[in-house]
């Protein structure tokens, strides 16, 4: 009986026992937002409504102009020129990052320019832009397109040099031409890379996008902010900033599931080295 008993306990202190006491990471998620929300509510009413806004006041705001379908009808016109740009940018910027990464000619002769790209603030090229596009749509889509290009070519350049030469050794044993290497040897082992820079460029491809409403034809969200920021309505200015926020937060969750589809490998290598 004491040694089914020591058997019991042991059984009781193994990893996965622990595991079943953790919490689920949701739980941990929502704990950390309701904390943050109630501590902000709770303080927000005694700050001047000119400098912040609270909870509350914020979904009372969420109320008012999504009633109206004010708010709807400028994420509409802001969505547009955003999926033109990124998934543009995807399409680019993953088959360059692929190419620079596999052929030294071409890393040579591309990657100091993909790396200035990076760098550059390319904020500063809108005022051009506009001088070649317009204030429409095409430019929109053209900041969006530059500021998301750049995380997800050098994401993708990175994965490809950091392939075990060793798996190239192979295909080339098996005498495969360049275009077979790189489809079906560099390409699978590169989607966890690919993947971060594309997730990376979601965050900078929503900024661009407010930025290009600020700067070309003030429409959509960044109209709403603007405006209610001009009419000290800080409320009403944190409605846009939040729900991109959270459309920000779903476009990742939306890849990070894509990713577990495509890549399940590398979300149990990831899954295992957290504690």
């Amino acid at each position: 009986m004491a040694d089914i008993t020591e058997r019991l306990d042991e059984k009781a202190d193994t990893p996965a026992a622990d595991a079943k006491r953790r919490l689920p990471r949701s739980a941990i998620t929502t704990l950390s937002v309701a904390l943050v929300l109630l501590i902000w509510e709770g303080f927000g009413p005694y700050i001047n409504p000119v400098f912040g806004s609270y909870p509350s006041a914020i979904a009372m705001a969420f109320w008012e102009i999504s009633r109206t379908g004010k708010l709807w009808a400028a994420l509409y016109e802001s969505l547009q020129p955003f999926v033109v740009g990124y998934f543009l940018a995807i399409a680019i910027g993953v088959p360059l990052g692929l190419i620079v990464g596999r052929f030294r000619t071409l890393d040579a002769a591309l990657g100091i320019y993909i790396t200035a790209g990076y760098a550059m603030p390319l904020v500063a090229l809108v005022p051009l832009l506009i001088l070649w596009l317009g204030l429409g749509f095409k430019v929109k889509v053209a900041v969006i397109f530059l500021m998301s290009l750049f995380p997800i070519c050098i994401n993708t350049w990175v994965g490809v040099t950091a392939v075990p030469k060793s798996l190239i050794e192979v295909g080339k044993s098996f005498v495969a031409s360049n275009t077979v290497i790189l489809l079906r040897i560099v390409l699978p082992a590169t989607l966890p890379y690919i993947m971060a820079g594309i997730r990376l460029a979601v965050g900078r491809a929503v900024v661009a996008m407010v930025v290009a409403e600020f700067f070309t034809t003030i429409s959509g969200l960044g109209a709403i902010i603007i405006n209610s920021a001009n009419n000290f309505d800080t409320a009403t200015m944190f409605v846009p900033i939040v729900l991109l926020m959270l459309m920000a937060i779903g476009l990742n969750s939306l890849i990070l599931l894509f990713e577990r589809r495509v890549a399940p490998w590398q979300a149990e290598i990831s899954g295992r080295d957290k504690e």
